[in-house]
C-alpha cells in the first residue's frame, strides 16, 4: 500500500510539474539565453594570451581554431579540442588549444550545460567556470563548476575569492568538502573545493555514459550550488532537466554565502569561460604527475605533451547546449 501510494503521489507531482513546465521552463527562472551550435561563435571570444596557470598550451584565435579544426560546429553541436596531429616545436608556447570567454555577464542566474563529452587523458586540465566581468581577479570571485586533471573520475567544484570567505566542513550537499578557505592567498590558491560523489561525473567514465548535465545556481540570497545530473536521472523528462525539481534536490556542491562569505563583498556579475589547458600548476605539478599512472608514459608532463600528439584524440569538449536563466518576475 505504501509503495502504491508513493508512486501515485510521485506521478501526481510529475503531472503538475510537466503541466507547469509546458508553460514555463521553470516556475522560478526565466530562460534568457540558449546557446546551441553556431550561437557560440557569435557570443564568445577566443582568448590568445599566455595561460595564467602556466600550462603547456598555445591558445589560438577563432580563425585559426576553425581553420585547424580545433573548433567546429553544426546546427546542434559545438566542439573545442586540443591539437592531436603534430609534435610541439621548441619555439612554441605549447600544444595548440582553445580557451573561450563569453561576451555577456550574469549576476543572479541559473546555468544549465548539456555536454556529451569533456576532455580526458593524461596532462589534460579542462574547466568550465565563471569569473567577475569587472575584476580584476580575484575581486568579484571565481566559480569552478567543472574541473579535474589527468585520469581523474570525480568532478571538483570550487570557489576562489578575496579574503574573508570560508565554508564549513559539513553542509547540505552530496559531495565531500576538500578545503574550506576560498581565499586565493591561502593554500596556494586551492580555493574551497567539493569533490563529487558520482564516479561518472568527470573524465573517461563521464564520456562513456554519454555525458550529462551540469547545473549551477548563482544566487545572492541562496548562495552557490552545483548539480551533476546523469542522463538516466529521474530529474529528467524528455531528456531535459526538470529545473524546479533539481532546485529542490540536494546539490553535489553547496557554497552558502552568509556571514562567513558575504555575497555582496565577494561576487558580482560573472562571464563564462571554457578552456582546456595541459599540464600547468595542477595537472603538471611534479607531485600530481608522479602520483598518477601517467608518469609511466613520460618522466614529465611537458615532455608527454610535446611528443605524443596521438594521446590527445579524446581531449575535446562536445557541447549540446548552454542555457542561462534569470530569476522569474511574475509582475513586470
Amino acid at each position: 500500500m505504501y509503495t502504491r501510494c508513493a508512486i501515485l503521489a510521485f506521478s501526481s507531482l510529475v503531472t503538475v510539474t510537466v503541466n507547469a513546465q509546458s508553460l514555463l521552463p521553470s516556475l522560478t527562472y526565466d530562460l534568457i539565453v540558449s546557446h546551441v551550435g553556431y550561437d557560440f561563435l557569435g557570443n564568445f571570444s577566443w582568448e590568445t594570451a599566455d595561460d595564467p596557470t602556466n600550462g603547456c598550451v598555445n591558445y589560438v584565435d577563432k580563425d585559426t581554431a576553425l581553420k585547424d579544426n580545433l573548433t567546429f560546429v553544426s546546427d546542434n553541436k559545438f566542439v573545442m579540442r586540443a591539437d592531436d596531429t603534430k609534435k610541439v616545436t621548441k619555439s612554441a608556447r605549447g600544444r595548440d588549444s582553445v580557451r573561450i570567454h563569453s561576451l555577456d555577464a550574469y549576476d543572479d542566474a541559473l546555468f544549465v550545460l548539456d555536454i556529451s563529452h569533456m576532455p580526458e587523458g593524461c596532462a589534460t586540465w579542462p574547466a568550465w567556470w565563471t569569473l567577475s566581468e569587472k575584476g580584476p581577479w580575484p575581486y568579484g570571485g571565481e566559480i569552478d563548476i567543472i574541473e579535474g586533471v589527468n585520469l581523474g573520475q570525480q568532478n571538483l567544484a570550487s570557489l576562489h575569492t578575496t579574503p574573508n570567505c570560508s565554508m564549513t566542513n559539513v553542509r547540505s550537499q552530496k559531495g565531500t568538502t576538500k578545503s574550506t578557505s576560498c581565499d586565493t592567498s591561502v593554500n596556494s590558491n586551492q580555493g574551497c573545493g567539493v569533490s563529487f560523489p558520482e564516479q561518472d561525473s568527470y573524465g573517461t567514465s563521464f564520456n562513456a555514459v554519454g555525458g550529462g548535465f551540469y547545473i549551477m545556481e548563482k544566487s545572492s540570497t541562496k548562495g552557490i550550488s552545483v548539480w551533476f545530473i546523469t542522463r538516466d536521472s529521474l530529474l529528467l523528462l524528455g531528456g531535459q532537466p526538470l529545473l524546479d525539481l533539481v532546485l529542490l534536490s540536494t546539490p553535489d556542491a553547496y557554497f552558502p554565502t552568509d556571514k562567513n562569505c558575504d555575497y555582496s563583498k565577494h561576487f558580482d556579475a560573472h562571464s563564462i569561460v571554457f578552456d582546456l589547458t595541459l599540464c600547468g600548476d595542477w595537472a603538471g605539478s611534479e607531485s600530481v604527475w608522479n602520483a598518477s599512472t601517467c608518469a609511466a608514459k613520460a618522466s614529465t608532463c611537458k615532455s608527454f605533451v610535446d611528443n605524443n600528439p596521438h594521446e590527445f584524440t579524446k581531449a575535446y569538449w562536445e557541447i549540446n547546449s548552454l542555457k542561462i536563466y534569470t530569476p522569474y518576475v511574475l509582475l513586470r
